[in-house]
């Protein structure tokens, strides 16, 4: 089944430093763009995470430090990658608890603020998750009937990824091909506020935290209780979007 789309949509996948959003950086990205008219466009760029590469992950992508010295930061692509993904939606595997999450703390660490709020995010794991509990190789050979080779190529995982999403909608009476609902009915196990999720709205609609000791708890009643709250976490080790989510909530309760 071809997709259905209003915008065009982005297949991403990320090799990382890390797992850690916060303090890890991206050694490749790779993204397949899809048209509403069919058409295809596709790349692959490795970057200098300006930190060593540990041999952790080296094991799992075998991108090693002497593979991307030579290669641009992600603050000397980062103007250049926003323009690429103006005006469309973003799909991946695992892409709304990592992927997603990192990318927004690489674009705010360069100075290019972009609203992912703004976009539907299709997350093809967490569907495949809520539908059969599995791998992004046991999604491939489950809906495609292909075994995955070269998984962990950025690439590759793009590519599979794309597939699967499409033999999903194939395979799913329910599961309509249309990305908004996709993207809000599918993709997340909450409904976030944040991309790392520390922040979620509960069934009312209201902005809760979903952390630590105010788990639960309205951010709106913890902002006025307890002010300090604020300054901590903005002083912590939370991912950037989380605080600038933070500080949206509480510019919004000042300017009532």
């Amino acid at each position: 089944m071809e997709l259905n789309l209003r915008n065009p949509l982005i297949f991403f996948d990320l090799e990382t430093t890390g797992t850690d959003t916060v303090h890890d950086r991206i050694v490749e990205i790779s993204y397949l763009k899809i048209y509403p008219n069919g058409k295809q466009e596709s790349k692959t760029k490795r970057l200098n995470p300006e930190m060593p590469i540990p041999s952790t992950a080296s094991a799992v992508h075998g991108i090693f430090d002497a593979d991307v010295k030579d290669c641009p930061t992600f603050k000397q692509i980062a103007k250049s990658l926003a323009d690429q993904m103006e005006g469309c939606d973003l799909a991946g595997f695992n892409s709304s608890r990592f992927d997603i999450p990192l990318l927004a703390e690489e674009f705010l660490r360069a100075g290019v603020d972009i609203d992912f709020s703004r976009r539907k995010m299709i997350d093809v794991q967490i569907i495949f998750h809520k539908k059969e509990q599995r791998t992004l190789e046991a999604a491939y050979k489950f809906y495609c009937d292909k075994n995955l080779d070269n998984a962990h190529s950025a690439e590759a995982d793009t590519m599979a990824t794309y597939e699967v999403l499409k033999a999903q909608l194939d395979k799913y009476g329910d599961l309509e091909n249309d990305m908004e609902k996709l993207a809000s009915e599918f993709s997340f196990f909450n409904n976030n506020v944040d991309l790392a999720g520390r922040i979620i709205r509960d069934e009312n609609g209201v902005e809760i935290f979903n952390f630590g000791k105010h788990k639960g708890k309205p951010v709106v009643e913890i902002l006025k209780k307890e002010p300090s709250f604020y300054a901590w976490m903005m002083d912590a080790d939370f991912p950037l979007n989380t605080k600038q989510a933070l500080t949206k909530i509480k510019l919004r309760e000042i300017n009532k």
